[in-house]
C-alpha cells in the first residue's frame, strides 16, 4: 500500500521516472514530445510489469493516465522491424477506440509505429486494406476485430499483448461473446491486460478466463489528478 493510500497492490516496485524504466530512446522521446513530464501513480506501478510480460488488472478510472500506460507497454514490445500485428486493444465505444489509436501514434511517432483503428461504422474496405499492408497495433471495438479475424484480413499469430479497457462497459454492453471468440484466436502465451473502473464479478470471471497469476493494481479516485487529467487527453 502506498503512503496517502491512493494505491493498493501486490506488486512492489515503484519507478517515479521514465528514464529508469528502461525503456527505448525512441519511445522516451515519444513520451516527452507528447508533454508528459513524471509517471502517474499507475504508470509509477503498472508500467514495469506490463513490460516484463506479466499479466496485469488494474482499476482505474479516465483520467489516472492508464491509456498511456498500457500504449508505453505495447509500444515497448513491439518490434516495428516486423510487419504485422503484434499487440490488440478492445474497447467498448468508437470514439475510445479512436482516441487509444491517436494517443499509440503519438507515443511511438519515433518509432514509426503503425497502428490502426478498427471500428464499426467505418468502411471495411479501408480496415481490409491497412490491415493487409501490416499495421503493428490494431485498436478496436470488439464486433468488427472479430469480423477482421473471421475474415483472416487480422492475423493473429503475432500478437504478443492483448489489452481490455474499460472491460467493465465492455461486458455490461454485451461483449463478453465476442471478447472469448476473439481470445480465443489469440497464441496461448498472450499477455493480458486489463482495465476497469470497477470489479464487479463479471470482470473477474473474465480476469480468471484470460489471466496467468496476475498482478493487481487498483488506483483510487484521489489519484484523479489534473497530471492524470492531462495526460488523458
Amino acid at each position: 500500500m502506498e503512503v496517502g493510500g491512493i494505491i493498493e497492490s501486490n506488486w512492489d516496485e515503484v519507478v517515479d521516472n521514465f528514464d529508469a524504466m528502461g525503456l527505448k530512446e525512441k519511445l522516451l522521446r515519444g513520451i516527452y514530445a507528447y508533454g508528459f513530464e513524471k509517471p502517474s501513480a499507475i504508470q509509477q506501478r503498472a508500467i514495469i510489469p506490463c513490460i516484463r510480460g506479466r499479466d496485469v488488472i488494474a482499476q482505474a478510472q479516465s483520467g489516472t493516465g492508464k491509456t498511456a500506460t498500457f500504449s508505453i507497454a505495447i509500444l515497448q514490445t513491439i518490434d516495428t522491424e516486423v510487419r504485422g500485428c503484434q499487440a490488440l486493444v478492445l474497447a467498448p465505444t468508437r470514439e475510445l477506440a479512436t482516441q487509444i489509436q491517436k494517443v499509440v501514434v503519438a507515443l511511438g511517432d519515433f518509432m514509426n509505429a503503425q497502428s490502426h483503428a478498427c471500428i464499426g461504422g467505418t468502411n471495411v474496405r479501408e480496415d481490409m486494406r491497412n490491415l493487409e499492408q501490416g499495421v503493428h497495433v490494431v485498436v478496436g471495438t470488439p464486433g468488427r476485430v472479430q469480423d477482421m479475424i473471421q475474415r483472416k484480413f487480422l492475423r493473429t499469430g503475432d500478437i504478443k499483448l492483448f489489452v481490455l479497457d474499460e472491460a467493465d462497459e465492455m461486458l455490461s454492453r454485451g461483449f463478453k461473446d465476442q471478447i472469448q471468440e476473439v481470445f480465443k484466436k489469440l497464441p496461448n502465451d498472450v499477455q493480458v491486460i486489463l482495465l476497469s473502473a470497477t470489479m464487479p464479478p463479471e470482470v473477474l470471471e473474465v480476469s480468471k478466463y484470460f489471466m496467468r497469476d496476475p498482478v493487481r493494481i487498483l488506483v483510487k479516485k484521489e489519484e484523479l489528478t489534473l497530471e492524470g487529467i492531462r495526460q488523458f487527453y
